[in-house]
């Protein structure tokens, strides 16, 4: 059985890898860096938060079907690389226009950083079955999805403390996250595999041609062949659903758990980035027990338990922490939802690799891009416009609830549908 150590000896994926945590890493010292200032603002206002949250994913249905349909004409490596150079460049403007206090210049930036993602994203996602084989797609699925969250958290930690840091604050940490993208890029440029495409004058060609077609055939086309493709397959139908679920979830937490956490326990970043370390635990500790152990059962299963624990997880949470607002408590609870939601993205991603074709996996991929973010902005929307009348504790336990209630019954269907084809 393939594990973590096996896929990190491949100096591709490593360098792949490594860049993803340095760049994830980078991305929430922004994003935390920016809380901090609606906070500085807005103090205890979910809809400020939803606003500045909603820059980072309008790219997605602006950008998002567009990017899919060239990522898979062009040499995704170099897309990556040229994607984390501009992002780089974009971040280290944001500094200035806060000194001559422009916001709406910063929102403008974060829109046209995310905006460059959308072809960073699906590029990613598509290139690493180029380099890793089909028998190692689990481990490497999982650490990359790890990778992400635990670059999330990590962020999130960091930046509580260097947002009060005298002389650095969240404008050390824009500086910072620039300086990722530009590693990032360093690193997946050290990149050599064989059969890949050629190099960027190549690219330039085939982009040219691409725009010829384009004109010849629409785009909107292309964009529905990765659509219809998720509804194709059985396992490609799990997967919509699965993201859909989990990322309405997430969207409902992201802006009401916040200022539930900064009323709790009175400060602006502080104490989630402790929070936030407990949850790095738990991510490790569930990524390596499904690293060893998740090879021997079925996805589907995986999913609809981690859905039915990260439930619990997120009612004990919410009634813990308003009730008795500890900091131990709510760090091993955060640590025990950690460790039940890994499993879930590596899962999903590895039967989406499983089931697409190699020729459409750009297109595809932005496709659930799609899915994901609406889920989460339409979700964040409404929850925090209900956190106006709706106490924050309950609004989490209504996540939990559903989270859990859909786990079990995803999981009682299975075992049916399969007692009925023995």
């Amino acid at each position: 059985m393939a594990r973590f150590r096996d896929v990190l000896k491949d100096r591709n994926f490593l360098f792949l890898w490594l860049g993803q945590v340095i760049s994830n890493f980078g991305d929430r010292l922004n994003q935390m860096a920016l809380i901090a200032l609606v906070y500085q603002r807005s103090p205890g206002s979910e809809m400020a938060l939803a606003k500045l949250i909603a820059f980072t994913i309008i790219p997605v249905f602006i950008i998002g079907p567009i990017a899919g349909v060239w990522v898979d004409r062009l040499n995704r490596k170099n897309v990556m690389v040229i994607s984390d150079i501009t992002r780089g460049l974009l971040v280290l403007a944001i500094p200035f226009f806060i000194g001559l206090r422009q916001m709406p210049l910063v929102y403008f930036i974060i829109f046209l950083t995310f905006s460059i993602s959308r072809f960073f994203i699906p590029s990613k996602m598509a290139f690493i079955p180029d380099i890793v084989p089909e028998e190692k797609l689990l481990i490497a699925n999982t650490l990359q999805n790890t990778t992400q969250m635990i670059g999330n958290v990590v962020g999130l930690v960091v930046a509580g403390v260097i947002v009060n840091i005298p002389y650095v604050g969240a404008i050390g940490g824009f500086y910072i996250d620039s300086a990722t993208f530009f590693v990032s890029a360093a690193l997946i440029a050290m990149i050599i595999k064989k059969n890949l495409p050629s190099g960027v004058k190549e690219d330039l060609i085939k982009s040219g041609e691409a725009l010829t077609r384009s004109i010849r055939r629409s785009l909107l086309s292309e964009i529905k062949d990765g659509v219809s493709y998720l509804v194709k397959y059985s396992d490609m139908r799990f997967v919509v659903y699965t993201f859909f679920l989990l990322m309405a979830g997430i969207g409902t937490i992201s802006c009401v758990i916040i200022v539930f956490v900064q009323h709790s326990f009175g400060s602006s970043t502080r104490d989630l980035g402790f929070i936030g370390m407990f949850l790095i635990a738990g991510l490790f500790l569930g990524t390596l027990i499904f690293g060893k152990i998740g090879q021997r059962y079925r996805k589907r299963t995986v999913v609809h338990l981690s859905f039915i624990a990260s439930g619990i997880s997120v009612t004990l949470f919410s009634v813990f922490v308003d009730r008795y607002p500890n900091l131990v408590i709510a760090g091993t609870l955060s640590a025990i939802l950690g460790a039940a939601v890994s499993p879930i993205m590596a899962s999903v991603n590895t039967l989406t690799h499983e089931t697409i074709q190699k020729d459409i996996r750009g297109r595809v991929f932005s496709s659930l891009e799609l899915v994901i973010h609406l889920a989460f902005m339409l979700f964040m929307f409404i929850a925090a416009y209900a956190a106006r009348y709706i106490d924050n504790m309950w609004i989490l336990v209504a996540v939990g609830s559903v989270f859990a209630v859909c786990g079990l019954a995803g999981l009682i269907s299975d075992i049916l549908r399969r007692a009925k084809r023995a």
